[in-house]
């Protein structure tokens, strides 16, 4: 069986929502990589942890385990994680990870577990949100 691919609570609405823009040309490179996998694979594990993770790799602002702005990405972790009732060493697969977040997440959810993030008013992780609520 494969790694798991490790992440911090706030990337699983990052991963749901991506669209291509990052960072940096490596950072987008390495997300578009592991989104790829998740959709191709909806089984593949995930475990959280808290600190950097999979995703933040090639990340510019990542300083060995921790972020130059490692006090607002603590902040959505905390706030992601007690929303979607995850901690650092829990499993599961991007199925599950979807279903958990259509069944606690709403657009309206973002406003306030995704406060301070840059991406936010960009509104891609609004519309994956939305899209997980669409009837089948």
């Amino acid at each position: 069986m494969p790694d798991p691919v490790l992440f911090r609570a706030h990337h699983f609405l990052c991963a749901l929502g991506f669209e291509g823009k990052g960072y940096s040309s490596g950072f987008v490179a390495n997300m578009a990589q592991i989104v790829q996998r998740l959709r191709d694979a909806p089984d593949t594990m995930i475990e959280v942890i808290a600190q950097t993770d999979d995703i933040c790799a090639p990340c510019p602002k990542r300083r060995d385990t921790s972020c130059l702005s490692q006090t607002r990405i603590m902040t959505l972790d905390q706030r992601h994680g007690a929303a979607l009732g995850l901690q650092a060493g829990d499993r599961l697969s991007w199925a599950e990870a979807q279903q958990r977040m259509r069944d606690r997440i709403t657009p309206d959810t973002l406003e306030r577990i995704c406060a301070g993030c840059a991406w936010l008013d960009q509104g891609m992780c609004r519309n994956a949100v939305a899209r997980l609520h669409e009837p089948d």
